[in-house]
Parts: C-alpha cells; sequence; structure tokens
C-alpha cells in the first residue's frame, strides 16, 4: 500500500477507524465460509460521505475494495483474496427513522436484523427476513446476498420487503432507488438489481425496508419420513393449501444427528427426514389452519407429525434448526 493512499484514508476517517497492522486486519479476513485472506487494510466508515470518498481514494489509486457486514455469509463473498481493502460498515449502525404509521424504517447498513426486530416489535410490527444469523448479522449484509431465512416461503425475501436504498457507485455516485411507498412502478428497479449483488454494483450506505403487522398467534409443527422424498412430497402438498406457512424448513438425517446432542427437542432416530413448519394468523383461526397443514403433511413414508404445545418448545424447535 503506498504512503500516499494511506494519507489519503487518514484524511477520510479517524485514526481509530482505520486499521494496517496485518494481525489485526487478518480477523477481517474471513467470513463463515471458512476461507481466509490478508486485507491491504480495514477501514470504517461512519456515514455516506466517507464511503464515498473511500470509493474515489481507491478509484484515484487503483485499489480494489470488498464491503463487509459482520461476517456471517457463508459464500467467501468478502474474503479479500486478491487483497482487497475491506470496507466495514459495522460503525454506519443506526437506525435513522421509525415510521410505525407507514410500516417503513430507515437504517444503515451496519445495524443488525436482531435490533431492527426489536424496534419493529415496540410498534407491533416486524421485518419479514429472518436469516439463521439474525441476532448478529447486519441489515446491509443481509441486502447484500438477498438473505431471508425460513420465513421466505410466506413473505418473500429481501427484495420483496424493501423500498430503496441510497447506495455509492463504482464511481463514487451517490444514487437514491426505490419509493417510500408500497406500490411504485415508475422506472427502472435498481432496488431490486443492488439488492443480492454482493456489493458488486454499489455500496449500500440507507436502506428503506418495509413492515409487516406482527402476527399475534403462532404454531410450530415438525413432521418426520422415512425418505426424502417422502418429505419433498409432503412440501409440495403442503404448498397446495390454501394457507401458506409462514416458514417451512427442510432437514436430512445428517443434519439430524449433527444437531442432536445441541437440542433440547426430543428429535426423531429413525428418520430420514424432518420437516419444520411454522404457521402465522389469528388465534380465533389459527387452530384450524395448523390442523389442515398436518393432514397435508400425511403422506406416503409420513413417520409421525407434533404440533409444539408451548412457546418454549417451538422456540427451542427452532434454535435447533438454528445450529446448523
Amino acid at each position: 500500500m503506498s504512503n500516499k493512499f494511506l494519507k489519503q484514508l487518514r484524511s477520510i476517517v479517524p485514526q481509530e477507524n482505520l486499521l494496517t497492522d496485518a494481525s489485526e486486519c487478518l480477523t477481517y479476513g474471513y467470513d463463515n465460509s471458512r476461507r481466509q485472506a490478508q486485507p491491504l487494510a480495514v477501514i470504517f466508515p461512519i456515514n455516506e460521505t466517507q464511503v464515498q470518498q473511500i470509493v474515489l481514494a481507491c478509484n484515484q489509486y487503483n485499489i480494489p475494495l470488498i464491503a463487509r457486514g459482520r461476517g456471517t455469509g457463508t459464500t467467501g463473498a468478502t474474503v479479500p483474496i486478491n487483497h482487497e481493502l475491506i470496507v466495514s460498515f459495522e460503525r454506519m449502525n443506526k437506525i435513522t427513522n421509525m415510521d410505525a404509521d407507514n410500516r417503513s424504517m430507515e437504517v444503515q447498513p451496519g445495524v443488525t436484523n436482531l435490533e431492527i426486530q426489536q424496534c419493529a416489535a415496540k410498534h407491533k410490527l416486524f421485518w419479514a427476513p429472518d436469516p439463521t444469523s439474525a441476532a448478529f448479522c447486519s441489515v446491509g449484509g443481509n441486502l447484500a446476498y438477498n438473505s431471508a431465512g425460513p420465513r421466505a416461503v410466506k413473505y418473500g425475501t429481501c427484495r420483496e420487503n424493501t423500498l430503496g436504498l441510497r447506495a455509492i457507485t463504482g464511481n463514487a455516485e451517490i444514487i437514491q432507488c426505490g419509493t417510500h411507498t408500497t406500490k411504485g412502478v415508475v422506472g427502472y428497479d435498481l432496488t431490486r438489481l443492488i439488492i443480492g449483488s454482493e456489493g458488486n454494483l454499489a455500496l449500500i450506505t440507507q436502506a428503506s425496508l418495509k413492515l409487516l403487522p406482527l402476527p399475534t398467534a403462532k404454531h410450530t409443527i415438525k413432521a418426520s419420513y422415512n425418505s426424502v422424498d417422502a418429505a419433498a412430497r409432503a412440501v409440495s402438498n403442503i404448498m397446495s393449501q390454501p394457507i401458506t406457512p409462514c416458514a417451512l424448513e427442510f432437514m436430512d438425517k445428517n443434519a439430524l444427528d449433527m444437531v442432536r446432542d445441541y437440542s433440547t427437542v426430543k428429535l426423531p432416530t429413525n428418520a430420514a427426514a424432518m420437516l419444520m413448519i411454522e404457521v402465522d394468523g389469528h388465534p380465533e383461526t389459527i387452530q384450524k389452519e395448523s390442523e389442515l397443514l398436518i393432514s397435508a403433511c400425511k403422506v406416503d413414508g409420513y413417520i409421525d407429525c407434533e404440533l409444539a404445545q408451548t412457546k418454549d418448545e417451538a422456540s427451542a424447535l427452532w434454535q435447533t434448526r438454528k445450529a446448523l
């Protein structure tokens, strides 16, 4: 790294927001893919202007960069295999606006998924994407990967739950895309294009999230099968019902064996596959809806099907899935 480029970075952020020591930088050289490489340096912007200046500096000195959230991704997208500059967004971590009346929230990319859910829940709302690493992963990472989690089966991915974005392009231009309304059909849909691009098209600096009413009742069902094919037939049958589950997850025998010792839930020992199904809705109708889905689970190859009796039991079942 040239002294001129280093001096430029130091003029953009305070000293404590720039790492150049190799041992300190190595902490940011890997993600959950278990791949690792040495970054050129690590810089922590705290606002959009700093992100823009970082991109300008990288262009000027022909330095490649990689955007990083919390490093929970499993694809290796944030691993600097070509000795790139890591731009970590973990300190851009503010919820800048909560608009309960319009069911939306404005956030910086470093806010965690859990913080979004906690803020929204105070207004009886939630953001649908719920990846396995929700307690730690950032919304910027969720958007970059289009991470969604098990609720995507009913509510869609980040693309369906984001109203708009502010971002910095590769030539350091600030762009704003999307709308603040549920319906917005004019112009190119750049929001959906940028989401899932892993930072290759632009660096997200702010997101407008679409929130949904928090369900007042939930039921969790687990069903086990003697073959993967039987579980697949059950999924097809479940999805053909007039009731769509809010979550539907599959675990094969290998996955069950991996998490058995870490689970407080009794997992089947004689099953080749297990489905975890969650239904949400209103307390007056959810029992009938659950019964309909339980009936749909009972295809050829079905072993048993159980409805979680308590919230703790349901929570433990989903924690088992997240242990993977």
